[in-house]
């Protein structure tokens, strides 16, 4: 596929600074890129690369000046983050489109009572159970299994190896990557006189609503009771715990290795970083924002704030505290001095006591 800068930036919406001709025929990023090659510049940390790249075209914002020649022709857009994104999802529909599979394989089991909707992929080896409703145009890849009574939206992709356990409804435009577990048993047992624990049978389910994507490696547990609810538009990462009968909202993001305790609500529109901890039985308020490895224990009620640190304070103050833990050698190393010179003064106040009174 060839397009030219003038294709690209009527696309856009942009407008251009250079040659209107030059053609494009893969994308790259700006630090790698090539002649034929088209990139962005969004974060001001890259800037250097664009006096050195040998790409093509490069996305910039409408009121980026350059501070050095460059040999690029530039496209200027509002937001070059997003337009570079946009081009990147019509690129992948155009391979996915070029690559796209269709139909059922021999080797895919899908039970009598299953209802498969018009275009749908199911590959070999995946197990579609009783009473499954698959809608139109999903994509079900290999060695994927999915549970009795679950309900699959339109066009939703799950990679190989993805589970889903019975009773599971997930909507529309969902994609789960590889080795995802939705719908296991949450976490809970009654502990008994002898020290010995009794299962507590998880009877609830999960719902994943429209447009959220799950990443590898992730699991959802299915509630004690009721439903265990990831809501619409929200995006998890790799490696996260999400917890029986959690809430994660609308337009949620969580980055890998974070832990959601059963029964927290998490607002909607928040961001959750990377190996962060939260406990059980709490409400997020909407718009919060975790710093990587905090740690949450208590009600978040205030929207749209930040948070670091374990146990987790407002940013600001964590900032604070961050730069005074740097000085606690060095204020250890004054304070132990200052309790020497005390001793010191302390021994020679009693000597001269003792001296004036004889």
């Amino acid at each position: 596929m060839q397009f030219t800068a003038t294709q690209i930036s009527q696309f856009l919406n942009g407008s251009i600074d250079g040659n209107p001709d030059v053609a494009v025929t893969e994308l790259s990023k700006i630090e790698d890129g090539k002649e034929g090659s088209l990139s962005f510049l969004s974060n001001p940390k890259y800037e250097n690369f664009l006096y050195s790249t040998q790409a093509s075209v490069v996305i910039v914002s409408k009121d980026f000046a350059p501070t050095q020649p460059y040999t690029s022709t530039l496209i200027r857009v509002e937001n070059p983050y997003s337009a570079f994104t946009i081009l990147l999802d019509k690129y992948n529909e155009a391979v996915n489109a070029q690559a796209a599979q269709s139909g059922i394989d021999k080797l895919a089991y899908i039970h009598p009572t299953a209802k498969i909707g018009k275009n749908v992929f199911i590959d070999a080896f995946a197990y579609v159970a009783e009473n499954v409703e698959i809608a139109d145009g999903c994509k079900i890849n290999a060695q994927t299994f999915i549970g009795a009574n679950s309900k699959i939206g339109n066009n939703s992709t799950f990679f190989p190896g993805v589970k889903i356990y019975h009773n599971s409804i997930i909507g529309a435009r969902v994609i789960i990557h590889a080795n995802t577990v939705i719908g296991s048993d949450g976490f809970g047992f009654a502990p008994q006189k002898d020290g010995t624990y009794n299962k507590i049978p998880q009877i609830g389910n999960v719902i994943i609503e429209d447009d959220v994507e799950i990443g590898a490696n992730t699991t959802v547990d299915r509630a004690t009771m009721g439903s265990t609810i990831v809501k619409k538009g929200a995006k998890i990462d790799n490696l996260i715990q999400i917890a029986h009968n959690v809430e994660i909202g609308e337009n949620t993001v969580l980055a890998a290795q974070s832990g959601i305790s059963g029964s927290t609500k998490i607002g909607p529109n928040s961001v959750v970083g990377g190996q962060v901890g939260i406990a059980g039985h709490l409400t997020l308020a909407k718009g919060t924002q975790i710093g990587a490895q905090a740690g949450i224990n208590f009600n978040i009620t205030e929207e749209n704030k930040q948070w670091h640190g374990s146990p987790a304070q407002p940013l600001r103050n964590w900032m604070r505290a961050s730069v005074i833990f740097k000085h606690l050698p060095d204020v250890e190393k004054r304070i132990n001095a200052l309790e020497e010179e005390l001793k010191r003064l302390t021994a020679e106040l009693e000597k001269n006591t003792i001296h004036n009174e004889r």
